[in-house]
């Protein structure tokens, strides 16, 4: 028998059980009797689970169930449930975001567990993935880290950015440095990539080498912007992250196998 996951979300918010200590994601075949819900849509399904996500404005809990901010969940799951969650969560933001065709107007429903079809012409549509580039630029034995403008928290970080229509993610990492940083770069190469539904996001990481020009913080996105050495870095992201990833690779000496 397949073990049915259920992601339960309340505005942004994961529904967890702790049991023994530990946080789990509702399974069983039935819903919480507590919660009043949208009818769950199946999203993926393996040989040994089948995992589902729906929406609930119910707000109060009983004992042993937490609502959790998704990211904060990286912290209280396994990898595998979290990388499901944020799957469940695109999938959600995918579903409220294309109720009605494009085209035509007509409303879309569910084909596929991740993609839905008009109902009045038949264009069918998947999840569109925002793509974003991040780059650490190694300079000597240094490395330039970032303080950006909409960072919620007060650390340093690397140097991100959207790719652009006809732009490939060597180009966007070229052009997001020397826009946020005046800086020219040069060998660079692929390190890593990450699911990253904040709401829909690939964040696709690199390692470069600073190639000439001085720190300008140029199109207003930064705070500020340094040379660190690995013995005096200043707060850096969580570990969850892709920017963290790659600054521990370089703090290990990993990035010398890229």
């Amino acid at each position: 028998m397949r073990e049915h996951r259920h992601y339960i979300f309340n505005h942004g918010r994961l529904l967890l059980h702790l049991v023994d200590g530990q946080h789990h994601i509702h399974v069983g075949e039935a819903l919480p009797n507590f919660i009043d819900t949208t009818v769950p849509h199946l999203f993926e399904e393996t040989d040994t689970t089948e995992c589902y996500v729906c929406h609930t404005d119910t707000e109060a809990l009983p004992e042993g169930y937490v609502w959790v901010d998704l990211r904060a969940s990286y912290q209280l799951l396994s990898a595998e449930m979290y990388q499901q969650a944020g799957k469940a969560a695109e999938i959600r933001y995918f579903d409220t975001h294309h109720r009605y065709c494009g085209l035509c107007g007509g409303t879309m429903a569910w084909h596929t567990p991740i993609s839905k079809r008009c109902e009045v012409c038949g264009e069918e549509i998947w999840p569109q993935l925002n793509t974003a580039i991040i780059v650490l630029v190694h300079k000597g034995e240094e490395a330039l880290l970032v303080k950006a403008k909409s960072f919620r928290r007060d650390f340093y970080g690397l140097v991100a950015g959207f790719v652009e229509t006809g732009e490939s993610l060597e180009e966007c990492v070229r052009r997001e440095v020397h826009e946020e940083t005046g800086l020219t770069i040069t060998n660079i190469r692929y390190f890593g990539s990450q699911p990253w539904p904040y709401p829909m996001g690939l964040m696709v990481g690199f390692h470069a080498d600073y190639e000439s020009g001085d720190i300008a913080l140029i199109d207003g996105e930064l705070r500020e912007a340094a040379f660190f050495r690995r013995d005096n870095l200043p707060t850096i992201p969580e570990k969850l992250s892709m920017a963290r990833m790659l600054i521990d690779s370089w703090v290990d000496g990993l990035w010398l196998r890229v």
